[in-house]
């Protein structure tokens, strides 16, 4: 099996965050910088196209949890950068104390299910 065959798709609500999370970390990012450094920080387990991480960027734009604004990438080319706002702070901290909660509840039926 290659590596392109085991790699799980992107499990719904989990995008947000990541790129959430990737634009606190990172400072303000394009789109394909966030698309590889999703990539590393999973381990090459996570692959994004095109057609999931931009409507991901819109609807966190219309949301209000990131802003966007024109520049120049590091290979000199016209891009658009994305940035956390404070409303997309403030509901990183919520969308991580909700997985937080579901990884508690998740494990509670994993172990109760060895013990049978």
């Amino acid at each position: 099996m290659s590596k392109q065959e085991e790699r799980p798709e992107v499990l719904q609500g989990t995008l947000d965050l990541m790129v959430l999370r990737t634009l606190e970390t990172m400072g303000p990012q394009h789109g394909l910088g966030l698309s590889k450094r999703i990539e590393q920080i999973s381990g090459e387990m996570l692959s994004l196209n095109q057609g999931t991480l931009y409507p991901a960027l819109l609807r966190l734009e219309q949301k209000g949890w990131i802003a966007s604004e024109w520049g120049v990438s590091d290979n000199n080319r016209k891009a658009k950068f994305y940035r956390l706002t404070a409303r997309g702070r403030r509901q990183m901290a919520a969308e991580e104390l909700n997985w937080a909660r579901t990884v508690a509840v998740m494990n509670r039926f994993l172990r109760a299910e060895g013990e049978n």
